[in-house]
């Protein structure tokens, strides 16, 4: 008999409830209950926690755990809760959050490419000037991650057109784009791409990646997307970058802290677009779906589906 799953989360009830709505539509074999419902009973036999920024003290709550299922992508708040040895984390692989990122990567590679932050800029001066227009196999991409996410956006942007180079740590391969691996691999795609997109997990290896120094090398007057996370790039460090012209523009959806702050100063940076963290939000149904099917084939086979490597943190 299947033990109750839990649903940890610190999410307000307004968000939470359609969340519980959509798993338990679509695994209505299962019960799943929040922490706050289970009994003692219910606590210590539950093997499987749905999560989705847990505080620790609840998962540390659920002693036989077998593994979390994470509801985001992004485990690196889950995995550094968790105490040495603790159970396998799964992150959470859905196939629309992909085609929503490369959806956003599109869109606002687009924006930098026909140059809307200048043509926004004269409109406030009721300036009339029109500049020379690039094709997109003149202008390069740099993708910084090559996951699931940085792989449809790259499919994305070369059935567009550009020329895009793609970053790992680890050497990869993906269609159309010229692809590269290490420290020198990355200088390369600093130094030749016209606009950089970050796609990396956080982790201890690229917190402060895009420092002063990765950012001077980056090509003169480029761009910088930032839809991974904000402690990848030293804030300071890209404002001076665009104070002094070095590059033109920056697109932020993610930050240190989130929300920003009303009283941080790139909301009124003439460089800076400021997003509210919504470049790839997670689908409640296809999620659902998606965590459905990795429970059930856990309860059929024992299998716990490909779960983060702790260590890598992703």
């Amino acid at each position: 008999m299947s033990s109750t799953i839990a649903f940890l989360s610190r999410m307000s009830a307004e968000y939470q409830t359609p969340y519980l709505a959509s798993l338990r539509s679509a695994l209505p074999e299962e019960t799943i209950q929040p922490l706050h419902a289970l009994t003692p009973a219910q606590r210590t036999e539950t093997t499987i926690a749905i999560v989705a920024n847990p505080a620790p003290e609840d998962v540390a709550a659920l002693p036989n755990l077998a593994w979390i299922q994470s509801l985001w992508a992004g485990v690196e708040q889950l995995v550094a809760g968790l105490p040495a040895g603790g159970p396998p984390v799964v992150r959470l692989v859905d196939p629309e959050m992909s085609r929503t990122m490369a959806e956003a990567v599109l869109a606002w590679t687009y924006y930098l490419h026909r140059d809307m932050p200048r043509y926004t800029r004269q409109q406030s001066m009721r300036v009339w000037r029109q500049h020379a227009y690039r094709k997109p196999s003149q202008f390069s991409v740099g993708l910084l991650g090559l996951g699931a996410l940085g792989t449809e956006a790259a499919r994305a942007l070369v059935n567009a057109g550009f020329v895009v180079r793609g970053w790992s740590r680890s050497p990869r391969t993906a269609p159309g784009v010229e692809t590269f691996a290490g420290e020198a691999g990355l200088d390369a795609v600093l130094a030749s791409s016209d606009v950089v997109v970050s796609l990396m997990p956080l982790t201890a290896q690229t917190a402060g990646l895009l420092d002063a120094k990765r950012l001077h090398a980056m090509k003169p007057g480029a761009g910088l997307i930032n839809f991974s996370r904000g402690p990848i790039v030293v804030m300071q460090d890209l404002v001076a970058a665009l104070d002094r012209g070095h590059l033109s523009h920056a697109v932020l959806d993610v930050f240190d802290i989130e929300p920003l702050p009303t009283t941080s100063g790139l909301w009124e940076h003439p460089n800076v677009t400021v997003l509210p963290h919504i470049s790839a939000p997670t689908d409640q149904q296809t999620a659902a779906r998606v965590i459905a099917a990795n429970i059930r084939e856990y309860r059929l086979s024992g299998r716990i589906p490909g779960n983060v490597d702790i260590v890598r943190g992703y």
